[in-house]
């Protein structure tokens, strides 16, 4: 691989815990998750581009809080900026209201609008779901989770199971990146041609994909393997809430931004 294609993938650094000390990363893990579960379902409802706003506010008031660094954030490859422009295309095409005059042409906002709103509702709920990654020690995740879940029980749901399931995604995540990244070495490494066509790129990107699925297998089973001889996944232990000062102003702005949305 070229050393201009060597740079094809970016640091993704999502659900890595940043070490810091800030109101935010002090926070109970589960009023972090609820606070998320709430917003993210109440945005979901109603999209609108003032409640999307109101709720990109709240985001980027937790990452001043917690003090995130600009390292922290995601640098992704050019390829992905080039297929959100792609998928732009449809919806420009697709026309409709609000309408746009050019002498006497008449161009259809209506799709892009559309378009825009959901790509902005989708960066806004990972950025949320990054910034209680960046917060939160995946340890601390799994008991949160564990308390959160507790009315589930009443019902006989598997909850210690869900919640294991949960918290070994959550910390498979950074793994799986990891494990990108090395595939992507190693091809460099390699040097492979050039792809000079538009299937020669999609051959490379579709054996670099089913190598990370072979490789993603693989470790689950080790990994499998390693929970059945410790005795299985077991139950998972429960942490107690928190009820400090940090704590109440987080639900305050949280059902702040929620009768927001409602009411734009």
């Amino acid at each position: 691989m070229s050393p201009r294609r060597g740079t094809a993938v970016g640091e993704v650094n999502l659900f890595r815990f940043v070490p810091r000390d800030s109101p935010v990363h002090r926070l109970w893990p589960g009023t972090k998750v609820s606070a998320l579960i709430a917003v993210g379902i109440v945005v979901s409802l109603r999209p609108s581009w003032f409640g999307e706003l109101i709720v990109l506010g709240l985001l980027a008031t937790g990452m001043l809080v917690a003090r995130v660094p600009i390292g922290a954030l995601p640098r992704f490859p050019k390829w992905f900026y080039i297929g959100i422009f792609i998928t732009a295309v449809g919806p420009t095409l697709s026309g409709g209201s609000p309408f746009l005059h050019i002498g006497h042409s008449r161009l259809g906002l209506g799709g892009i609008d559309e378009w825009a709103r959901f790509t902005l509702l989708v960066v806004v709920l990972i950025g949320f779901t990054a910034l209680v990654g960046w917060t939160t020690k995946a340890a601390d995740l799994a008991p949160a989770l564990a308390t959160l879940a507790t009315p589930a029980r009443i019902v006989r749901l598997p909850v210690d199971e869900m919640v294991v399931v949960v918290a070994l995604a959550v910390r498979c995540m950074p793994l799986l990146v990891d494990e990108m990244r090395t595939l992507w070495a190693a091809r460099r490494v390699r040097n492979p041609p050039e792809p000079e066509s538009f299937r020669q790129i999609v051959r490379e990107i579709q054996d670099v994909l089913v190598t990370a699925l072979v490789s993603s297998t693989r470790r689950a089973r080790e990994m499998a393997d390693a929970m059945d001889a410790r005795g299985g996944a077991g139950s998972t232990v429960r942490s107690t809430p928190r009820w400090r000062p940090a704590e109440f102003v987080t639900w305050g702005l949280t059902a702040a931004v929620i009768v927001g949305v409602l009411l734009v």
